[in-house]
């Protein structure tokens, strides 16, 4: 039996991120996992075989956070963009599915997938 979920944005949210795992799951390739909340936007690449983490890069690591003026805008997205496609490059990982967990692509999300694209990361 599923749990009632009162809060409309919520519930669409999760909705969606159950849209887009079914899709993702179904992939070969490692996903770039994103995450964002109120301060801060956190970014993985899971390896779809085993679940394990690969990399992880987030607005909350200090060498992310030293550059920035602020931790939950469009700036910091790019910068974690750009920071996880250099840490998969290291990884020998070229190729991912980008999972936006039910976020809309747009704004912070938007912007963090485009700095992964431009720092040479496909999907």
């Amino acid at each position: 039996m599923h749990k009632k979920i009162h809060n409309e944005e919520r519930r669409r949210r999760l909705q969606r991120r159950q849209r887009v795992a079914r899709k993702v799951e179904q992939s070969d390739r490692p996903a770039l996992t994103v995450y964002r909340s109120a301060k801060h936007i956190y970014a993985q690449i899971v390896e779809p075989e085993t679940g394990r983490t690969l990399v992880t890069v987030s607005t909350r690591q200090s060498k992310i956070a030293s550059g920035l003026s602020a931790t939950g805008n469009v700036e910091a997205a790019k910068a974690v963009g750009k920071a996880i496609a250099e840490a998969a490059r290291d990884k020998q990982v070229s190729r991912v599915v980008f999972n936006r967990n039910g976020f809309l692509y747009h704004g912070r999300v938007k912007a963090l997938a485009e700095a992964a694209r431009e720092a040479g990361l496909e999907f």
